[in-house]
């Protein structure tokens, strides 16, 4: 099966967001797991942190020769996050929003989508060698944050279905 590209997987994610009411976007079906609303909030947030990285590499003028972790390097190899549940640390930087609406988040994804097609075009003319450190995947070039994107949004698909199973329609 072909992997959707970012702009499809984003509309993917519009489309189905439509459908929620604000009681199931908000949701939480158990102590320490995320509703549907706070998983696109933290999907939107990730993105843009990581764009705005992406950003920084373009602005850079010094050469970073280090290269990725053992972590890094297995996850561009795959094109994609490993198949596990990734938990974040308690804390309120990692608990996102559970109060935004359905126009507030397909308005954070059309400004991720918008922003991508920016850098989408300017990608190749950037050097692979003015990179920013990843806490865990180590020092990615500015196609890599970007890519990075598209391969998060991935990931959380699976969590979707899970928390669209816990809904009822």
């Amino acid at each position: 099966m072909r992997q959707l590209n970012y702009s499809e997987l984003i509309d993917l994610y519009k489309i189905n967001l439509q459908q929620y009411s604000i009681d199931q976007l908000r949701h939480v079906s158990d102590r320490g797991v995320w509703s549907l609303g706070q998983m696109y909030d933290h999907m939107i947030l990730t993105a843009l942190d990581y764009l705005d990285q992406v950003q920084r590499c373009a602005s850079m003028s010094e050469e970073q020769l280090q290269g990725k972790t053992e972590a890094g390097y297995q996850l561009f190899c795959a094109g994609s996050f490993p198949p596990i549940k990734i938990r974040l640390p308690d804390g309120p930087e990692n608990t996102p929003s559970n109060s935004e609406t359905v126009d507030d988040l397909i308005r954070g994804l059309d400004t991720v989508l918008q922003r991508m097609y920016e850098w989408e075009e300017n990608l190749n003319a950037i050097n692979p060698n003015y990179k920013v450190r990843h806490e865990g995947f180590g020092w990615l070039n500015a196609r890599e944050w970007f890519d990075l994107v598209g391969m998060h949004f991935r990931h959380h698909l699976r969590q979707k279905v899970e928390l669209d199973l816990k809904l009822e329609f």
